[in-house]
């Protein structure tokens, strides 16, 4: 079953298409080899037009961590829902809710199966990774409503 499609005025939907490239212009190719992941929140906005949220709102959390923990992320189940939230077309911060606390858990109850996954240069550990996803997780339950925003 598909899901709805919301019908928006034709000014909102210029402005969400806008939106969507600007985003997506944001999303690095996996070729560059950046150094990190940043994440973020924008908070909706009704549109002045029709009163739907169109993800024009204020950025209401960001974050950056290290490429370097994306095997501990992946070995917790978690590594698509923050490297690559679009495959699992995941958009907004409540869809992430469930999936972090999940792999959070499962982190937290074998910390030394996931501290195997430590960088041997210190740029990646379990110790700052945890607090990090803590953090994102408590903005996604602030903010379920907000649109993702990720550059890699």
């Amino acid at each position: 079953m598909s899901k709805p499609k919301l019908k928006l005025c034709p000014l909102c939907q210029l402005q969400q298409l806008s939106f969507r490239k600007d985003v997506l212009a944001k999303v690095q190719p996996w070729e560059k080899k950046t150094m990190s992941l940043d994440v973020w929140l924008k908070g909706p906005a009704p549109c002045p037009h029709c009163g739907e949220a169109t993800g024009f709102g204020d950025e209401v959390f960001s974050a950056n961590i290290t490429h370097n923990l994306g095997k501990m992320a992946e070995a917790a189940g978690i590594y698509k829902h923050l490297w690559c939230p679009e495959d699992l077309e995941i958009t907004k911060a409540s869809q992430l809710i469930d999936p972090l606390k999940t792999g959070l858990a499962k982190m937290k109850a074998d910390p030394e199966n996931y501290k195997a996954y430590d960088s041997p240069n210190g740029w990646g550990l379990y110790e700052n990774f945890v607090p990090w996803i803590e953090k994102y997780l408590a903005a996604c339950e602030e903010y379920p409503e907000s649109i993702i925003g990720i550059s890699r």
